[in-house]
């Protein structure tokens, strides 16, 4: 690692997409400065500025950044632009599968290269085209690990009347906006020869993984056919990316009980998969394993 990512190894970004809301890159990341998460850098990835709506809302988002300054909490945090284009031509829109294929390359490459600077990274993807939000969570799937975060904005109606376009750039807790932290399956920090799938075209990509979501497949089955429906029910949670804890308040049953059934579904994954006694697991491996295979069942 070079002195430049050394010194970024313990950096936390966030990655938003934008589009004519600007609101929803401060509302996201306000909500992870609360939480504690040292953030020092925001990158958009948007499309071409010649739309006008693009435009102005990266500019209301440059006046929150004064002098590489979050003027709001008054501390330290760069704004960074990552347009979506080729050989610096900004894509205007994704009309056709060639545009498709630019966008994910773009993506891809931001996430990239920020991900071997050894950042850690927050995605907020509820703004812009939503086709630049399922092309990053595919990199994400690709690029990131068990630390990064994909997020969702929620803004309950009444509110979003009063800060839409950029109306208001921050709210209250009363306000009912809501960071909802969306399932994430690092699939190449779990499968490292996976990483290499992302310097592949987009196709490439969704072919392989196809493939490779199949492997799975007979362990998977032969866990799910033993368990009790109970059991099936607490894997299905954990699969979906939920903690012991929120899968017991998703199910209205104690964490006790969640816990229970989790241990047992783990042993049955150890004589699936043969894994040793010591080999160290917990809920995401499920979550992991799981989460292509019950789409299915």
């Amino acid at each position: 690692m070079t002195d430049t990512n050394s010194e970024l190894a313990h950096t936390t970004t966030l990655v938003a997409t934008l589009g004519g809301q600007p609101q929803i890159v401060t509302f996201a990341l306000d909500a992870l400065l609360a939480r504690g998460e040292p953030i020092t850098d925001v990158y958009l990835i948007h499309l071409s500025l010649t739309n006008p709506r693009t435009r102005q809302a990266l500019s209301r988002l440059q006046q929150e950044f004064p002098n590489d300054y979050y003027a709001h909490t008054n501390r330290r945090c760069r704004l960074r632009r990552a347009p979506v284009g080729v050989n610096g031509v900004e894509l205007t829109d994704i009309r056709t599968a060639a545009d498709a294929e630019v966008a994910w390359q773009s993506i891809r490459t931001l996430i990239a290269d920020l991900k071997n600077e050894g950042r850690r990274l927050h995605l907020c993807l509820s703004g812009g085209r939503r086709m630049l939000a399922l092309l990053a969570m595919s990199a994400a799937a690709l690029l990131c690990d068990h630390q990064d975060r994909i997020w969702h904005m929620h803004t309950p109606e009444e509110t979003l009347q009063r800060v839409k376009d950029g109306a208001l750039m921050h709210v209250d807790p009363s306000d009912g906006v809501q960071l909802i932290q969306t399932p994430i399956v690092p699939w190449g920090a779990c499968f490292p020869a996976l990483r290499a799938l992302a310097l592949t075209s987009m196709q490439a990509v969704q072919e392989q993984l196809q493939r490779f979501a199949a492997i799975d497949e007979p362990q998977c089955r032969q866990v799910w056919e033993r368990l009790s429906p109970r059991q099936r029910d607490v894997l299905r949670a954990l699969a979906k990316g939920m903690r012991p804890d929120e899968a017991a308040t998703h199910l209205n049953i104690t964490l006790n009980t969640v816990n229970t059934h989790k241990t047992a579904i783990l042993s049955e994954c150890r004589v699936a998969w043969n894994l040793p006694d010591n080999a160290p697991l917990d809920y995401r491996f499920l979550r992991e394993r799981f989460a292509g295979f019950l789409e299915r069942v």
